[in-house]
């Protein structure tokens, strides 16, 4: 998994998941696509991070940040896009 990467914890049966998803590739953002449903060290991952909540998408970014359930509005504004 490259660091310098988003990557995107989520399963894949949620629909905000599939939305950031599908955000990153309309827009060619690279990102790790890591399924907690497969991966248990992921799932305890994003449990501690979100103080016992399995809350998906959580989504880390390269400067160490970490957006939970985000908006699209919150993800421009996080990679700092003009989109709206």
């Amino acid at each position: 998994m490259a660091e310098d990467q988003i990557t995107v914890y989520g399963v894949s049966w949620c629909g905000d998941c599939r939305r950031a998803q599908r955000f990153f590739q309309q827009y060619n953002i690279p990102y790790n696509w890591i399924n907690i449903d497969k991966d248990k060290n992921a799932e305890a991952f994003v449990i501690k991070t979100n103080q016992g909540m399995r809350s998906v998408p959580t989504i880390v970014f390269p400067d160490g940040s970490i957006l939970v359930e985000p908006s699209t509005y919150h993800l421009a504004q996080k990679l700092e896009l003009q989109i709206y």
